[in-house]
């Protein structure tokens, strides 16, 4: 048998079997690890997309924390300073009412006068239209005296409203507070 030619030998076609599976497997080795780094790479660039996007949204979230603070502080400067209008506003409609009643007092001093007049016949017309003025400043003052007592219940639901905004925007601002020591 080892004179035989190494044509014929009945290993031959066994060995170059072998040998073609051994370079088709090296061919897939080289293959498969070059697709390796290629996603390692793709997995690299991702991460450190993913990264930078954690860091935008990081900075947003606090950015808006600090928005919402400022919002609610804003929310609860108007509260007091719409707490202050309505104070004032009672004390506007207590002295309408004390205008009024004064105004009540000139029925009686126009009934004078128009006594002043009879005597006083040139005076009569002038005196006439100082009543009529006052009856007009009279329905004014009425007019304005209903008007306030329809602007205060007004001002205390809009005090109502602002409070009720102020105490939702707290609310959504909670969970942002409890991410404010972990931000940067």
């Amino acid at each position: 048998m080892m004179d035989m030619p190494p044509e014929l030998d009945p290993r031959r076609p066994i060995i170059e079997v072998m040998a073609r599976i051994g370079r088709e497997t090296q061919i897939t080795l080289d293959e498969r690890e070059q697709h390796f780094k290629i996603t390692d790479a793709v997995i690299a660039a991702i991460s450190i997309l993913l990264i930078v996007l954690a860091v935008f949204n990081v900075y947003y979230v606090r950015v808006l924390y600090q928005d919402l603070d400022s919002i609610v502080d804003t929310m609860e400067s108007m509260m007091n300073k719409l707490k202050r209008v309505d104070a004032d506003m009672v004390t506007v409609a207590d002295q309408v009412d004390a205008f009024d009643r004064h105004m009540q007092h000139m029925t009686s001093i126009t009934e004078h006068v128009t006594a002043v007049s009879d005597r006083l016949p040139g005076m009569r017309k002038d005196m006439v239209d100082m009543a009529l003025n006052m009856d007009l400043i009279h329905q004014d003052m009425s007019l304005l005296r209903g008007a306030v007592g329809s602007i205060t219940p007004s001002m205390v639901q809009m005090t109502r409203t602002i409070g009720i905004m102020r105490h939702d925007v707290r609310e959504i601002s909670k969970p942002m507070g409890a991410m404010n020591p972990v931000l940067p």
